[in-house]
């Protein structure tokens, strides 16, 4: 899996388009780590001791609706 490490300060995204999204998983993750919502996630499967499968789902969205990013 493909990792980047966004920029930020004071907790609040700077530039979350580091990479270009290939489908739209990496659009939606973009969006959730931008928001906040997938730290609250994480947190929350933490306290559960269950996997979010969020890197499945992102790659699983990306498959079935690909960005066709043309160079």
């Amino acid at each position: 899996m493909r990792e980047v490490e966004l920029l930020e300060k004071d907790g609040v995204v700077q530039d979350f388009n580091i990479m270009k999204s290939k489908g739209l998983g990496d659009s939606i993750e973009k969006f959730t780590k931008a928001t906040g919502i997938k730290k609250v996630v994480n947190k929350v499967s933490e306290g559960l001791n269950i996997p979010c499968g969020c890197e499945g789902r992102r790659d699983a969205m990306n498959i079935l609706f690909p960005y066709n990013n043309k160079k």
